[in-house]
């Protein structure tokens, strides 16, 4: 169900489901192409997500059958530069997420459909990419004269290598779901008609473990890609998700249900 105080939006549709958070790119008449308002909203909405300790999972996908994001909404763009407007980026970047660092709940992104430029982007910065096998990728900033500067040049070497990506990057080329798979950056590819279900599982999976460890370990992951593994081992323990993770009641129970044979009762905290 939708959750009271939650204001009606112009570009998406929020709901939750317990812990779970699913955020729904809702520009189907547009490909889910995304403009400066849009992506204010979605700041907003990841904003909330990321202070609400009662949400654990976000899952963001789009509406309709044929993309989860087009990228930038080029059409406007056109208009807004033949009028002098500056190219603006978004402070939290496309969909709230690609400028993002700071996120320790993990974000599932369900692709449905086309996942273009900014929206291949978005994908990239979510933790777990599970595809419909009709979905399609690819970084094609370069056919129209720019380039993918939310992060997605950045993001794809670190997650597939440096010669696979530079493939996609300098063609611009598509990348199939089941080719995304074997490149290593889509986690899971399903038939349409069970995307959702499948990226549920998947945040299911997730609520198996303590939420605390999963934003330690997430935040361990993220900052140590910026650090040297010595450094990094070294600094880890002091990080602020590591030193909640040692302060939680999560962090006690884990080894009590363990010892009692039952089943854990994480609360986050």
């Amino acid at each position: 169900m939708i959750a009271p105080g939650d204001r009606p939006r112009r570009y998406c549709r929020v709901e939750r489901e317990g812990p779970l958070t699913i955020v729904t790119i809702d520009r189907a008449e547009a490909m889910n192409a995304l403009n400066p308002a849009a992506n204010a909203e979605f700041a907003e909405i990841f904003d909330a997500f990321a202070a609400d300790p009662d949400q654990w999972v976000a899952i963001i996908t789009g509406a309709g059958d044929k993309a989860f994001c087009a990228g930038n909404d080029l059409k406007e763009t056109s208009r807004n530069l033949a009028r002098g407007a500056p190219l603006e980026t978004p402070v939290k970047g496309y969909a709230g997420l690609t400028s993002r660092y700071d996120l320790d709940k993990p974000v599932i992104a369900a692709v449905n459909g086309v996942a273009m430029g900014g929206g291949f982007e978005i994908a990239l910065a979510c933790d777990l990419i599970v595809a419909s096998d009709t979905a399609v990728f690819a970084l094609p900033e370069p056919k129209v004269g720019l380039a993918a500067l939310a992060g997605g040049l950045l993001r794809l070497r670190r997650q597939i290598g440096l010669k696979q990506a530079m493939g996609m990057i300098l063609t611009g080329r598509s990348v199939s779901a089941a080719e995304g798979r074997e490149l290593g950056f889509v986690n899971d590819v399903v038939p349409a008609a069970d995307l959702l279900s499948a990226a549920r599982r998947w945040a299911d999976l997730i609520f198996a473990c303590s939420p605390m460890s999963i934003r330690a370990s997430k935040q361990i992951v993220q900052r140590g890609l910026d650090e040297s593994l010595d450094a990094a081992d070294r600094a880890h323990l002091h990080w602020p998700a590591v030193k909640a993770l040692f302060r939680s009641a999560d962090m006690r129970e884990g080894p009590a249900a363990f010892a009692q044979k039952r089943k854990p009762n994480w609360t986050g905290h």
